[in-house]
C-alpha cells in the first residue's frame, strides 16, 4: 500500500498565500498613497500661506 500526500493542502495554502499577499500589498500601497495626499496637500497649503 502506497501513501501519498494530498495535492489539495498544497493548492489552498498556495492560494491563501497568493491572496494575502496581494491583500497586503492592496493596503501598503493604498496606505502609501494616502500618505503622499497628504504631504502634497500640507505643500499646497504651506504655498497658498506665501503667497
Amino acid at each position: 500500500m502506497r501513501e501519498a500526500l494530498d495535492p489539495w493542502n498544497f493548492v489552498i495554502a498556495a492560494f491563501a498565500i497568493g491572496i494575502g499577499g496581494t491583500l497586503a500589498m492592496v493596503a501598503w500601497s493604498w496606505l502609501t498613497m494616502r500618505r503622499a495626499e497628504a504631504r502634497r496637500d500640507a505643500t499646497r497649503q504651506d504655498r497658498a500661506r506665501e503667497l
